[in-house]
């Protein structure tokens, strides 16, 4: 591990800078629309926005590169991140904080797009699976850290808007001066949507319900912490505790899956995940239970976006795994725009606990849907040995970052078949 990042400590210490700018992003416009006195729907329609810019870019960035090249796209989305930062405080009203982080959607996922074609270069056959791990692991850790930067600051002012723009403007920096010219810009062309629903519907249907549990933790976890009169503090943790048990639990839970059949592993971790979001549902007001019941969703919600991938794989050929991660993503970020629109919806009409009452059934939805696909598709023909191995990625992954792990799992596959029989 250590190796790798020596090898490209430049992108990681650049996307660490990133991933504090937008999980500080995300966070201040929860605490600084409630101080505004923001509509829970309006703010739901705000953070559902930076995934309908997320989904488009991830379209239209590739194209973009492959006719401007990474070096300017890579600089151009910086600035444009950098100049919508600023104008958040600027421009106090709900229309214009949409725009923006549409925009910002945008260009975040070019961004990742870009600097993760990198890191797929840079990457070996020998250490993809390691550079894989250590880009999560910055990933999370940068939106842990920005939640600490939240609390040491005025919501109200200027200041905390201002330091993500400067931290997204310095990133470019040790990326831009160390990164070396990319060679032709490729991506696999997504699996029609038609085919990978045929060739595994939990997959799909996980896929699409995964996007909503986990746009509304990150877009609409600190507006409900301040619906519920949580301190800035106390709504820091709140977020940090959903992002530390996702990097946490990804590893056991992905050592576990390549052990155990994968289904029935999906079913247990989705009904364990519902639970957890029962727990704040059922007693509400507790500070401790919501922090239980956030590590326990995002503890499960993150690593089931890996596993609903390495599931879909165990039914595809290795020649179709790469275009199979375009479908599902499409998948996820559908769900994801649906996602903070709903639990907006639900917050208003039940109260500040349709926030757990919306993950809890939608984590119940896949483990129900498993249950159901085990009454319709058998896995006893799949040995456990056959299926493919697990590879840590995120659920905030670009494309890139998928045909990323998709390597790795072609890759582990290919060993496989040419180990000797014992």
């Amino acid at each position: 591990m250590l190796q790798v990042f020596t090898g490209s400590w430049a992108l990681f210490v650049g996307m660490f800078m990133l991933m504090v700018g937008n999980g500080l992003q995300g966070t201040l416009l929860g605490l600084r629309g409630e101080i505004e006195g923001f509509s829970t729907t309006s703010l739901s329609i705000v953070m559902s926005a930076y995934f309908l810019g997320f989904l488009f870019s991830s379209r239209f960035t590739p194209e973009l590169i492959r006719r401007v090249g990474h070096v300017r796209v890579f600089a151009a989305l910086g600035s444009l991140i950098s100049a919508v930062l600023i104008s958040y405080p600027i421009l106090l009203e709900p229309w214009a904080w949409a725009l923006g982080r549409i925009l910002i959607g945008f260009a975040f996922c070019g961004v990742y797009i870009t600097a993760e074609s990198w890191l797929n270069d840079a990457s070996s056959n020998e250490n993809r699976g390691k550079s894989l791990s250590l880009y999560m692991i910055v990933q999370m850790g940068g939106i842990v850290f920005a939640q600490w930067i939240v609390t040491q600051g005025d919501i109200s002012g200027y200041v905390l808007f201002i330091i993500p723009s400067i931290l997204v403007s310095l990133a470019f920096a040790p990326v831009l001066l160390s990164v070396k010219p990319m060679p032709a810009f490729e991506t696999t062309k997504p699996m029609r949507i038609r085919d990978l629903v045929k060739a595994s519907p939990l997959a799909c249907v996980g896929m699409f319900m995964l996007g909503g549990v986990f746009s509304a933790q990150f877009g609409m976890s600190a507006v409900y912490g301040s619906r519920v009169g949580l301190t800035v503090g106390e709504v820091s943790l709140f977020v940090s505790s959903i992002y530390i048990a996702a990097l946490v639990l990804q590893y056991p839970i992905g050592w576990l899956s390549d052990r155990i059949d994968r289904r029935s592993l999906i079913i247990w971790v989705s009904l364990i995940g519902a639970a957890g979001s029962m727990i704040a549902f059922v007693v509400p007001g507790s500070f401790l239970l919501i922090i239980v019941s956030g590590a326990i969703v995002g503890g499960t919600s993150n690593p089931l976006y890996a596993l609903l991938i390495a599931y879909a794989n165990d039914y595809l050929e290795r020649e179709d795994m790469a275009s199979a991660s375009g479908g599902l993503l499409f998948i996820n970020g559908l769900g994801a725009i649906a996602g903070p629109l709903t639990v907006g919806v639900m917050m208003d009409v039940i109260g500040d606990n349709g926030f757990w009452l919306f993950t809890g059934l939608l984590m119940l939805a896949i483990g129900g849907f498993g249950l159901y696909r085990s009454t319709q598709r058998s896995r006893s023909n799949l040995d456990v040995d056959e299926q493919v191995s697990y590879a840590p990625v995120s659920a905030a992954s670009t494309p890139i970052a998928v045909e990323l792990a998709q390597e790795v799992y072609i890759e582990a596959a290919e060993d496989d078949e040419e180990a000797p029989a014992t």
